[in-house]
């Protein structure tokens, strides 16, 4: 399918690794102009060639910021004053019991995985709305619905991107400008496939009998019974952002693989 994105401008923060490069390559795969931002220039560089090898008749640029800073996303933007598609994917997450939850826990992880989203919609939607064309995704979680008790503070942050999604959303009645929520499930990303591999060397067990017991154990309402991958998850997000998805507008879209059980 043709999703109409040749030569639109796409910038997706965290994009070095995981969900982002994912929805980087897929964006790329449809001719859009892909912005690839990290906070290591090395890491960027990287990434920038693996597209490349791919697409070497797209153009694929990268800035290295860190996007936890505001002098740094003022860098970018600078940059950038520009784009056509911000995927607003950088997020950190913890776990941790909640009674050993800091103030500066909860004000980190609420400047990283919401301050980020927020600073760059600012600068980038009134631009879209003169422009009378945009798309602002942001890549939430189904912890934003089903608050994880080992990391409640990461699932209020979650929840919080889709209230600004949402709200953004009313904001663009009358345009052609769109802002979304994409809601990942349990997904094969670089920190996850981390942290299974761990674990496994730590049980002294096979990889798939540990992916086995989290389902079981930890989101055992899971219907497809396995992590997502992250192209998976990369295929909505570039549908999302298709001028045939005109009418998708202020949603939460789950990948989720059927781990939230509500119908709402």
């Amino acid at each position: 399918m043709d999703l109409k994105l040749e030569k639109k401008r796409a910038l997706i923060t965290a994009s070095t690794a995981g969900i982002g490069l994912a929805i980087a390559k897929r964006l790329a795969d449809e001719g859009a102009i892909v912005y690839i931002n990290g906070r290591s220039k090395q890491r960027v560089e990287t990434a920038i060639q693996e597209i490349r090898k791919e697409h070497p008749k797209i153009t694929v640029e990268g800035i290295d910021a860190d996007l936890t800073q505001l002098a740094e996303i003022e860098k970018l933007i600078k940059k950038l004053p520009s784009v056509d598609i911000l995927i607003n994917n950088l997020g950190i997450y913890q776990p941790k019991a909640f009674e050993e939850i800091t103030d500066e826990d909860w004000q980190k992880i609420f400047e990283v995985n919401v301050m980020s989203g927020i600073r760059l919609s600012r600068h980038y939607l009134p631009q879209m709305k003169a422009n009378n064309w945009g798309r602002i995704v942001f890549i939430s979680s189904e912890s934003g619905l089903n608050i994880p008790a080992e990391m409640i503070h990461y699932g209020m942050t979650k929840t919080a991107q889709l209230a600004i999604a949402r709200g953004l959303a009313e904001t663009t009645a009358g345009t052609n400008v769109t802002v979304n929520a994409v809601l990942p499930g349990p997904t094969n990303s670089e920190g996850v496939a981390q942290f299974i591999s761990d674990m496994a060397k730590t049980q002294n067990k096979d990889l798939k009998v540990i992916e086995k017991e989290f389902f079981k154990t930890v989101r055992p309402s899971s219907l497809i019974q396995r992590f997502a991958t992250t192209d998976e998850v990369a295929a909505t997000v570039a549908f999302v952002c298709s001028p045939l998805a005109a009418a998708v507008n202020g949603t939460s879209l789950r990948v989720d693989g059927g781990v939230v059980r509500s119908i709402a």
